[in-house]
């Protein structure tokens, strides 16, 4: 503890010094309260209920408030409060439903003043009114709240919230007669003192419990509440309406919050489970807290500043049975730990980056790319001062790179979801009719993986000779064979990764026919000769070693070294003999078509490109024999992977129905499963919902086929009760009523029921839109203002 700041603050000719320190106590403690010069704290808990004198570097105990032989659950507390006016003048609230007030200056051992019994349950909350000395005020879990004049005997007045329970009541700093009370079902009361009958204004704050409310202490109207959502909301209460103008989301549900003095957005806050930490935030930056508190080992139950216009101590007490004094010099700050830099796209392609400030100014000589149209919007505010924590090590620039609204615009998307046909048709026609709807969108890579898919799957025989056959010139013609191939339709595969492995050793006969125009196969035992009187158009015969190394030869420069394409054996099957003169070819209409042409003839006709060279003419019948039905599933795989990464989940999505079983079992079921969701997610986003439908029915997942059979399941609360509903009838099984009554024509709802979400109030659609037209009140009668969504 010696490295601890030391921290001294003058207030007004009081000087407060301290350090961060901690005392053990007896027990557990549940609320803390300090008293005005700040010089003294009350811990109160079930076991324990001291005043401890806040010393320079110490606590010290100064008095035990239990007292008497006989334990009294009037000592055991949930609540302490020491009145900001008198010294000597403390209040708690007993677990057994009594309020008790405690006059310090008493002569005797036993400081007790006055019991007040009216409440049947325990009491969550006391609170002393700011400037009136004998007003107190108190919230029970039987839902009253209570005012008590401690000259009386008696409460003057009840406060009935219609609700379960109150978990908070606080005096408003701005108004002298207005306090408000927080409630289990998520409501915030505003009432005014002098009317008990009707509170002035009721709002619900948080989707569940509100547990804590605080006035700001400058005096602006605002209303800070903190619930089991994990979320603390300002209120501005200055307007008719309760308006939300700040929300922060914690990790955990809140139990406390306190305005930090002196700064007008600063508020600390501790949970009511989970999380031990002490936060204090700033309202304008919600996402990570400016301060950070992690002595507690236990769930921290009571904070309070020491001093009303001091904001450099802060007081807590935890379960760990510990009271602790914080300085703000010593608390750790997570936004030094926070990434200050950032990276994310839009739907529509748009790119936001943020990154430290001093990074983006020192970058200021960097010229800009073409193209580069930068709109920074900066997220930092003016440093303020006054304020202990300066934010220049974690302000951050936001850069926005936006893009052409044509190219990101998703028509694509849309279009091409609406027109593919992904089942009902045979997979030639599937795949044909995707390629031309991707061709049409000039989508030319979707549309050739279309067309591969076609060829490399489909039937052969069932594939016209037209549609693969592809000539050289305009003079070629169609050879009389049952298919053939182009070498561009032949994957990149062929000739690399799947290349037969030589190392076997072993020879086969293959018989390779190769239009004279396009290719020449040179070995060692046959070499082509200037003049020769035999054409060397072709290699006929056995083939040994690099049968499968095709090589373009130059009529001119027959030594010089060519590029070498290679093909798998698989793809040149034995082909029947070759005749001298076959009767097949005298459809062809001249010589220089013809694929025998003499030595002389053949030097004249041109040569093409190797990759635009015509057809490797293959035999239906043995290819489907020699090469296995899965042979380019790899290659498939490693497609679908490219444009699922690439972000084309569509045409991942589309493929993978299409195949199906082809396909299927090469990628695992993970993938396909988010594959399948990213898909329809993106779908639904455009609307699309018949489209997104058909894809979740031709899913063969488990987890995607059962997206559009789930029912929808509503959970709702008794009208009467305000309890959940178990069964499923129209009577509660608690309260034995009618939950859905109309409030209007009240009478049972049998069709179409809406409900407020805050009072639970509700009936038939049609008479609820009609009240609604004139007026915003419930019409039950509760004076909540419903909204219905």
């Amino acid at each position: 503890m010696e490295k601890m700041a030391r921290v001294t603050t003058a207030l007004g000719g009081n000087t407060i010094t301290g350090r961060t320190m901690f005392c053990h106590l007896d027990a557990p403690a549940n609320a803390i309260s300090v008293c005005r010069d700040a010089a003294q704290v009350v811990v109160a808990g079930r076991n324990i209920f001291k005043i401890y004198s806040i010393e320079e570097d110490q606590f010290v105990e100064k008095l035990n408030l239990r007292v008497g032989r006989k334990p009294s659950l009037n000592f055991s507390c949930a609540d302490v409060v020491w009145h900001q006016m008198d010294e000597n003048l403390l209040a708690t609230a007993a677990t057994n439903g009594v309020v008790v007030t405690w006059n310090l200056g008493k002569p005797s051992r036993n400081k007790q003043d006055q019991l007040f019994t009216e409440h049947k349950r325990t009491v969550n909350k006391v609170c002393f009114h700011p400037t009136e000395v004998y007003m107190l005020l108190s919230g029970s879990q039987d839902g009253y709240m209570k005012c008590f004049d401690l000259r009386k005997k008696d409460s003057v007045s009840t406060f009935s919230g219609q609700s379960e329970s109150v978990r908070d009541v606080q005096f408003s700093i701005r108004d002298y007669f207005t306090f408000a009370a927080t409630f289990e079902n998520g409501n915030v009361q505003l009432w005014d003192i002098r009317r008990p009958d009707r509170y002035e204004r009721m709002f619900t704050a948080h989707n569940g419990p509100v547990f804590c409310c605080d006035w700001h202490p400058e005096d602006r109207g605002w209303l800070a509440t903190g619930g089991r959502d994990k979320m603390v909301k300002v209120w501005d209460m200055n307007t008719t309406r309760a308006k939300e103008i700040y929300c922060v989301q914690t990790i955990a549900s809140v139990a406390r919050v306190k305005w930090r003095p002196e700064c007008k957005h600063h508020i600390a806050t501790c949970s009511m489970m989970v999380d031990h930490n002490i936060y204090v935030w700033d309202v304008r930056r919600p996402f990570i807290p400016s301060a950070m508190f992690e002595e507690h080992k236990d769930v921290t139950t009571g904070i309070v500043w020491r001093h009303l216009h001091d904001p450099y101590f802060l007081l807590s007490g935890s379960k760990d049975s510990t009271l602790y004094q914080h300085i703000f010099k010593d608390a750790s700050q997570p936004i030094d730990r926070a990434n200050p830099e950032g990276l994310c796209y839009s739907l529509y392609g748009d790119l936001a980056f943020a990154a430290k400030e001093s990074l983006i100014s020192s970058d200021s000589n960097r010229k800009p790319y073409i193209g580069d149209r930068r709109h920074p919007i900066f997220f930092k505010r003016k440093l303020d001062p006054t304020e202990q924590f300066e934010y220049i090590s974690s302000s951050s620039a936001l850069s926005v790179f936006e893009t052409d609204v044509e190219s990101g615009s998703m028509d694509w998307f849309v279009h091409t979801a609406k027109q593919y046909a992904l089942a009902g048709r045979p997979l030639a026609e599937l795949c044909d009719h995707n390629a031309k709807v991707a061709k049409g969108l000039d989508r030319n890579q979707v549309a050739q993986t279309w067309t591969m898919l076609r060829i490399i799957y489909s039937s052969l025989g069932t594939v016209s000779s037209a549609n693969l056959n592809h000539s050289i010139g305009k003079g070629s013609t169609t050879l009389p064979l049952m298919n053939s191939f182009n070498l561009k339709d032949i994957p990149s595969g062929l000739g690399s990764e799947s290349r037969l492995d030589r190392s076997k050793g072993e020879s086969r006969t293959e018989n390779i026919l190769m239009d004279s125009s396009s290719t020449l196969i040179n070995n060692e035992d046959n070499e082509e000769t200037e003049g020769s009187d035999v054409p060397a158009d072709y290699l006929l015969g056995d083939v040994e070693g690099d049968e499968d190394d095709l090589y373009m030869m130059d009529h001119e420069n027959p030594h010089a070294e060519e590029q070498e394409y290679s093909l798998p054996q698989e793809a040149f099957p034995l082909r029947h003999e070759i005749v001298d003169n076959p009767s097949a070819l005298d459809h062809l209409q001249d010589k220089a078509d013809s694929p025998h042409v003499s030595g002389n003839e053949a030097e004249t006709v041109s040569l093409t490109p190797v990759e635009s060279f015509s057809l490797i003419s293959i035999s239906h019948s043995l290819y489907e024999n020699r090469l296995p039905s899965d042979f380019f599933n790899p290659i498939v795989r490693d497609t679908l992977l490219f444009y699922a990464e690439q972000g084309d989940v569509q045409t991942a999505v589309s493929v993978l129905i299409v195949l199906g079983d082809r396909i299927r079992k090469e990628i695992d079921e993970q993938t396909q499963e988010h594959w399948y969701t990213s898909y329809i997610d993106l779908l639904q986003r455009f609307q699309l919902w018949n489209i997104s439908n058909e894809v979740i029915k031709l899913s063969t997942c488990r987890a995607i086929n059962c997206l559009n059979q789930a029912s929808t399941t509503l959970h709702i609360n008794c009208s009467n009760c305000k309890r959940p509903m178990s069964n499923r009838g129209w009577i509660c099984d608690r309260c034995r009523q009618c939950a859905s009554m109309c409030a209007v024509c009240h009478h049972v709802v049998k069709g179409l029921f809406v409900w407020c979400q805050g009072c639970s109030h509700g009936g038939h659609l049609q008479h609820i839109m009609k009240w609604l037209e004139t007026s915003s009140h419930c019409p039950a009668g509760c004076g909540h203002l419903c909204e219905y969504t």
